[in-house]
């Protein structure tokens, strides 16, 4: 039998801002080009996690359009199969971050 205490981490831990989780429908690409659809599982004002239908890989620089933002470029910081950690290359707007939130309260 294996046993293993643990604690529980409270606050933003190494990110610089807490993410909040949403279900976005997103597009990654730029001006019609190599267009293809994600979904955002949870996003600050720094960075953002996506879901792709396609492998990303870390290192690689994307243009991510979002609901409410528009068009941001992120850099992907990580990427697992179809999951990517992304930083924003210039952080949102906290009234658009606040605005995009409130757009998914239902």
């Amino acid at each position: 039998m294996f046993a293993a205490e643990f604690e529980a981490v409270e606050g933003k831990g190494r990110r610089r801002s807490e993410r909040a989780p949403v279900v976005l429908n997103a597009r990654i690409g730029k001006d019609g080009l190599a267009r293809t659809l994600c979904k955002v599982t949870d996003i600050s004002v720094h960075g953002v996690r996506i879901q792709t239908y396609s492998a990303l890989k870390k290192g690689a620089t994307i243009w991510l359009t979002l609901p409410v933002i528009g068009l941001i470029a992120a850099d992907v910081m990580w990427a697992d199969d179809f999951l990517a950690g992304c930083q924003f290359r210039t952080p949102i707007d906290q009234t658009a971050f606040e605005n995009l939130l409130a757009s998914q309260v239902r």
